[in-house]
């Protein structure tokens, strides 16, 4: 088996790891406001009597390891593409109508502060959709929006547990209103960036550069080696 292939597996487990981490820490945090004991003990939570209240500082901490381990991936992924590959889409096979690796970037990175918006209680901005705002296009222009997103969910974990600091609901979100929490917004964020880091990788392939995080020395860093270890049986 190639280094590429097992690379792209390390990956595949890694994001399986982050998805898994952020739902079930937002379960967690669902079932105890609920305090459903038989519910609460499934997933490792001990009953009290009471609901157990939220550890706001265990969650942000948590939050801010998948944050990390997903900005640096998707960041670096970015960075490696050349700006003359920005404009690139697949052409061998069913490919029509796909996004550049410009706008996987930017599609990316407006989710990411719609999401973080919703999870903050900030007013949705009149000139950002989906698709992001139509006057970053080149690569420095594309890659300081995506980092800035970045920043604003970092800002959303910051919020985790401040009872002063509102959650909206988000069109672009499928949780209905009544079901809408910072941490599930947070999550869906996480979850759906890690879906178009897989579509990067390919591009990237594509083009002959191997993604950072599939180099030998980032496979086998520490902390991707051990989340992937801990959750390598559930992914497969």
């Amino acid at each position: 088996m190639n280094s590429g292939l097992i690379g792209d597996m390390e990956m595949n487990k890694m994001k399986c790891a982050v998805a898994l981490g952020v739902l079930l820490a937002s379960s967690a945090f669902a079932i105890a406001q609920t305090g459903n004991s038989s519910a609460m003990e499934s997933v490792g939570m001990q009953p009290s009597g009471q609901s157990a209240p939220l550890d706001a500082e265990k969650e942000k901490q948590a939050f801010r390891i998948f944050l990390k381990s997903v900005r640096e991936q998707i960041v670096s992924a970015a960075e490696a593409m050349p700006a003359t590959k920005y404009e690139f889409t697949p052409s061998d096979g069913e490919f029509k109508d796909v996004r550049t690796f410009a706008m996987q970037v930017r599609h990316l990175a407006a989710t990411n502060h719609i999401l973080a918006a919703a999870a903050l209680g900030e007013p949705a901005s009149p000139d950002i959709d989906e698709k992001g705002p139509e006057n970053v296009r080149t690569k420095p222009e594309i890659l300081a929006y995506l980092k800035s997103s970045f920043d604003h969910l970092e800002k959303a974990i910051d919020a985790i547990g401040d009872p002063n600091v509102k959650v909206t609901a988000t069109p672009i979100s499928p949780l209905p209103e009544s079901k809408t929490t910072r941490l599930a917004l947070i999550a869906e964020a996480l979850i759906h960036a890690f879906d178009h880091y897989g579509q990067m990788v390919e591009y990237l392939r594509m083009n002959g550069v191997v993604p950072p995080a599939s180099h030998p020395n980032q496979r086998n860093s520490a902390v991707i080696g051990t989340t992937t270890a801990r959750l390598s049986n559930v992914c497969e």
